[in-house]
């Protein structure tokens, strides 16, 4: 199960039984921190948590103020400040090293549009899309409303909050075009004649879809190992007795496929592993594989057998090497001295986590490079904050723009 599917499955309980709560939401972060833009938690009125914006050390203030956003039903934006080396304050410490920024809102269970019946509303497709969220305004301007939101979705469809700003909502859905075409959330300010917004732009993804080809014993821990990670994974055999649902309960799918019928595969995964433990059945595989747009295709076994399948797909497609090139890996998985079924599992889910991400897939500890693909740079405290002797009173926390557009 997602993180996705996790808040959505609590926010529904919370629903039925009729208990107040509040989502938090990572919108901006600067330097270092545990949880990236888009990391959600899901606050009740008792103070009950589902999901996570920290390794642990915001939550509990986090808490506090969501569910004083409850008593005042306002949204509040939190500034979190873990680069104060001097003050211990709410458990931070000199940690992260970076400055968060959190958005509180009360959750209006009759509001079909509400951030999580928006984000029902992305689950719902297969594609990407890009969920738009004000995170920041001037007071009292007429622009837009803190935590007002845009779902764009494939094919052009908008769900949300529509901004009385046309010409802003052309240059938020401008961005999310160009958000989706890198790959990249992004973060964006928008100068208006009202005023200004601060807009995060988040690219939302479908669940990864692994295709495992063979359905041994050795396939068991990969389904269950991907299938934990909210990973949609359809299992492939041509034999009726090994290719049973009942051998592969995480699975979102389970398929016999006899050989002959091979060549008529629907391709829909976008990652597939090879572990048939069968020359023919991995070749015709693989030459159905030839046209996919399947980004990674993970062949067990020595680099000999790989050699001498890409020599056979030669014969059939002379460009075959060609077209599976970047995308062919093998022997499959990372280096991690994998010996047991469920060590090779992890070796191979950890190899196709790298690849989506576009890691090489060594150890932190000896790479110079920041943990995150794109730190920025600490901004100087919001003048909304309360000062004292120049500085923020609360260096770690300062509440911003409990409310704007208003």
């Amino acid at each position: 199960m997602t993180e996705l599917q996790r808040l959505l499955a609590a926010y529904d309980d919370y629903r039925a039984a009729g208990r107040a709560c509040a989502l938090a939401t990572v919108v901006e972060v600067e330097g270092s921190a545990y949880r990236r833009p888009g990391a959600r938690m899901l606050v009740t009125d008792d103070g009950q948590l589902t999901g996570a914006i920290s390794g642990g050390c915001l939550e509990g203030d986090a808490r506090q103020r969501a569910r004083q956003a409850l008593v005042r039903r306002q949204p509040t934006l939190v500034t979190y400040d873990t680069s104060d080396e001097d003050d211990p304050r709410h458990g931070l410490g000199p940690g992260c090293q970076g400055v968060v920024r959190i958005l509180l809102e009360p959750l209006d269970f009759q509001d079909p549009d509400n951030p999580l019946e928006l984000l029902r509303g992305f689950a719902r497709h297969p594609e990407p899309a890009v969920l738009a969220t004000v995170f920041r305004c001037a007071a009292g301007q007429a622009v837009a409303d803190l935590g007002q939101r845009l779902l764009l979705l494939p094919g052009g469809q908008v769900r949300g909050s529509a901004l009385d700003n046309l010409a802003l909502t052309a240059d938020i859905r401008r961005d999310a075009d160009q958000a989706l075409g890198q790959d990249q959330s992004l973060i964006r300010e928008y100068a208006a004649p009202g005023g200004t917004v601060r807009v995060f732009l988040e690219v939302l993804r479908p669940p990864l879809r692994l295709a495992v080809y063979g359905a041994g014993n050795d396939a068991q821990p990969l389904v269950r190992l991907a299938a934990g990670l909210g990973w949609q994974v359809t299992v492939v055999d041509g034999r009726p007795r090994q290719a049973a649902p009942e051998r592969f309960p995480e699975a979102a799918e389970v398929r016999v496929v006899p050989l002959g019928q091979v060549p008529e595969l629907p391709l829909t995964a976008d990652y597939a592993v090879l572990l048939t433990h069968n020359y023919a059945y991995d070749l015709a595989v693989l030459q159905r594989l030839l046209d996919a747009p399947t980004q990674y295709i993970g062949l067990l076994g020595p680099r000999q057998k790989a050699a001498r399948l890409l020599e056979e797909l030669r014969e059939e497609v002379p460009e075959a090497e060609a077209r599976l090139q970047g995308r062919l890996y093998s022997p499959i998985g990372l280096n991690l001295g994998a010996e047991t079924p469920e060590e090779i599992a992890l070796s191979i889910v950890a190899e196709i986590q790298a690849v989506r991400q576009g890691r090489p897939g060594g150890m932190l500890t000896h790479s110079p490079d920041p943990i995150h693909a794109r730190p920025t740079d600490v901004a100087a405290p919001d003048s909304a904050a309360e000062m004292v002797g120049g500085k923020p009173r609360y260096r770690h926390v300062v509440v911003t723009e409990p409310s704007c557009g208003i």
